[in-house]
């Protein structure tokens, strides 16, 4: 009767100590999926944290040109406001230009027909 109990217990200890081996193999494996998990969603949120310092600079740009589209807007208006004023100085030389060159005319007209 000691030897078939003594089988028994070297069968129970094998089963146990293949299904703690099988337990740990399969810890493992779990580790390792989770350890990969973890150094997928690390590479994400670097990802995430480039793309946010892109955004970042992007804005920087962004405000940077409307600050300078505003200047040029502000310089563009003055520039018309000094085209606006050229152009009534030029009518109003046109203007004068003509009348003295009626002038002229009339006076040679008169001249040579007196």
């Amino acid at each position: 009767m000691d030897k078939d109990l003594i089988r028994q217990i070297v069968m129970e200890y094998k089963m146990a100590k293949s299904e703690l081996m099988e337990s740990s193999q399969t810890n493992a494996t779990r580790l390792d999926r989770i350890e990969q998990k973890i150094d997928k969603l690390a590479d994400a949120m670097i990802s995430l944290a480039r793309a946010e310092e892109k955004i970042l600079a992007l804005q920087d740009d962004h405000d940077n040109t409307r600050e300078r589209l505003n200047k040029l807007s502000v310089k563009l208006d003055d520039i018309q406001k000094a085209v606006d004023d050229n152009a009534r100085t030029v009518s109003v030389i046109n203007k004068v230009v003509y009348a003295a060159m009626v002038a002229a005319v009339g006076a040679y007209v008169a001249h040579m027909w007196m």
